[in-house]
């Protein structure tokens, strides 16, 4: 290989070096506390240990076929969670998650309290969760977790698709924030054939670190 051409690539590898410096320093705002680190999508920044997901930044999304125009979107805002991450032995990974249904809310004023009381019956089954029963990493920063979810007093396997959205150092405990999503038959869990088929369900949660 002639200099020349040594010199061009090593001028394209410092140019594309710092083209992901750049962006890597614009994905995180400027003007952060003293103390707050921005997440990173990086696994390695996601530490072994044990989590607490956090109630302030975590969502449970149901996107439902609204009689074939479009999807109708539910929200869940109360979740509870615990993750048990071992990177090094995925079989050790545990994590439970659990919702309450009552705390679903629409932006169709009156709607959600009805389909708390008629379709869910969020009164006589206040809660869903999620058990994992395995872990697989499928890429660099995205996995599966299949577990058995419970909804209205059924229990079904599940499986979701899981991105790592950041991880690192982040304010006073290191934490991690994922985005899953899976896809539930209606008929599985008892719910009314006006929802369609199946149901998306889509979780965006954080976690902060507990040990």
């Amino acid at each position: 290989m002639s200099l020349q051409r040594i010199a061009g690539a090593a001028t394209l590898g410092l140019i594309l070096a710092s083209a992901a410096v750049a962006s890597a320093q614009a994905a995180c705002p400027a003007g952060l506390p003293p103390g707050v680190a921005c997440g990173e999508h990086s696994a390695t920044e996601a530490l072994a240990g044990s989590y607490a997901l956090d109630p302030m930044h975590a969502a449970v999304i149901a996107k439902v076929s609204h009689i074939g125009y479009s999807k109708s979107v539910f929200r869940f805002d109360k979740v509870k969670g615990d993750l048990a991450w071992q990177p090094a032995a995925l079989d050790k990974t545990k994590l439970s998650v659990t919702v309450e249904t009552a705390s679903i809310v629409t932006n169709v004023p009156g709607f959600a309290a009805e389909i708390g009381d008629k379709f869910i019956n969020a009164k006589g089954f206040p809660k869903a969760t999620f058990v994992s029963t395995a872990f697989r990493q499928t890429g660099p920063t995205h996995g599966q977790v299949d577990g058995q979810f419970t909804l209205m007093g059924k229990t079904r396997p599940v499986t979701f698709d899981v991105e790592l959205v950041g991880a690192g150092k982040g304010f006073g405990k290191p934490r991690m924030g994922v985005e899953a999503s899976t896809r539930i038959n209606t008929a599985d869990f008892g719910l009314p054939a006006i929802f369609g088929e199946s149901i998306e369900l889509v979780v965006d949660a954080e976690f902060a670190k507990t040990d």
